[in-house]
């Protein structure tokens, strides 16, 4: 409740007229003042007119008056700033610390209606687009604005996990291409999985076997855990006697309980076929940072997710004494890859070293791509938001991903047109 009087109050979604304080005084808003995300009262730098006198200072909020004191701002100079205080319900008195003046009081009532709608996105936000019908009537340039900046702020968030690992692996930026290539193999179902294997490990040990791809997936098949209830036969018996030979010259222990997804899953989806495909890449040795910067189009990025499986694993899913024919990636899959692989390292790159044009081709080679197809990008289609490339689809997943499934709908553009929309008809009504 508290949340939305902030978002009401920060926005001058109450009603303009006829404003007092509890006490009968007049009041104006002239200025609501910047919302403090830190410790202290909710909003600084408020410019307000009380009873003819002009006050500059910080607004608090609760929805009780007695708040004040349960939440122990009684005892806090630091909200001896407060010019007015706002609340839905008038049950306490609020004075200065210092001086033991009356702080001035206002009511500012939450109505059942507007209540109403703000719960009727929030609660439903999960399970299905409660916002449909305001969507469906968005003009399209308001929607593009709001894509646009969603799309960067996708973005910006797979890039700062870049820049993350960049920093723990202190500069190395091989080996950060190297965890992100592993996490994306994993196509959200086993991303941390694939994560942790590549962590445990490391390029430096890879490149001491980098000549031997039959080292290569042993190491990453004994560390991945999926070698201990492998079938026995002459290749799974071979990795076996390589792994315990390795593990042992490089001191490695297989991480704790990597709990890998196979559940209601495809066989070509099985993580044994990417933890495949990620050997070939490292067979030879892994310079993807240098790849990943000479890329023009993304056709030649979707080359780099296309190693050539040979032996086992050409025949194979996962590990079974049976043989048969298995699928490569997708082409879609190789897409997901430069999307979530090559983009994301690229503009981590051009952020680190402040190259505009690296950051600016990054994002033409997301916009070349074509939509993402998923079940995120059709529900929002059905709706009128039609994502025309995989940079709108991205902003489209991470419209779903960071606002309705985390029910921050207040901060969700739309959102707060349908909110204000529902606002402004109750002022109409006041008036």
């Amino acid at each position: 409740m508290e949340k939305l009087m902030h978002y009401i109050w920060q926005h001058r979604l109450w009603s303009q007229h006829d404003l007092h304080t509890v006490d009968g005084q007049k009041v104006t808003i002239i200025d609501p003042g910047r919302i403090n995300t830190d410790a202290g009262p909710d909003f600084f730098n408020a410019k307000i007119k009380i009873g003819g006198q002009l006050w500059a200072g910080s607004v608090e909020i609760h929805v009780a008056a007695s708040d004040w004191h349960r939440h122990g701002h009684h005892k806090d100079e630091a909200y001896d700033s407060v010019i007015l205080h706002v609340v839905d319900r008038d049950d306490a008195a609020v004075h200065r610390l210092a001086t033991g003046e009356l702080i001035p009081q206002m009511r500012m009532p939450c109505e059942p209606q507007f209540h109403l709608h703000y719960h009727s996105l929030v609660d439903n936000a999960v399970e299905y687009l409660p916002c449909a019908s305001t969507l469906c009537n968005t003009e399209s340039i308001y929607l593009a604005d709001w894509i646009q900046a969603l799309g960067y702020e996708r973005i910006y968030q797979k890039a700062d996990r870049v820049a993350g690992l960049v920093e723990r692996m202190q500069g190395d930026w091989q080996q950060a291409c190297y965890v992100t290539v592993a996490r994306a193999l994993g196509f959200n179902l086993n991303n941390d999985p694939f994560e942790r294997l590549a962590l445990s490990v490391p390029l430096r040990i890879v490149g001491r076997v980098s000549d031997s791809l039959t080292a290569i997936e042993a190491l990453l098949f004994g560390q991945s855990g999926l070698l201990d209830d492998a079938p026995s036969e002459p290749y799974t018996d071979s990795l076996r006697k390589e792994y315990a030979h390795l593990a042992h010259r490089f001191g490695l222990k297989p991480p704790v309980s990597l709990s890998w997804r196979m559940a209601r899953t495809r066989p070509a989806n099985f993580p044994h076929r990417r933890i495949a495909l990620l050997a070939a890449m490292l067979y030879g040795g892994f310079r993807m940072l240098d790849r990943f910067l000479d890329i023009t189009t993304p056709e030649e990025g979707c080359r780099l997710f296309t190693p050539t499986l040979t032996g086992y694993w050409s025949t194979h899913t996962h590990f079974s004494p049976v043989g048969y024919s298995a699928p490569s990636l997708s082409q879609a899959s190789q897409r997901l890859l430069v999307i979530n692989v090559v983009v994301p390292v690229l503009v981590a790159y051009a952020q680190l070293h402040a190259d505009d044009r690296l950051f600016d081709h990054a994002i033409e080679l997301l916009s070349a791509m074509p939509a993402e197809r998923n079940r995120i990008v059709e529900l929002f289609g059905r709706y009128g938001l039609k994502a025309r490339d995989a940079f709108e689809s991205q902003a489209v997943i991470q419209l779903r991903r960071a606002y309705c499934e985390e029910r921050k709908c207040l901060y969700c553009r739309i959102g707060h047109r349908m909110l204000s929309r529902c606002a402004m008809r109750r002022e109409q009504v006041v008036k």
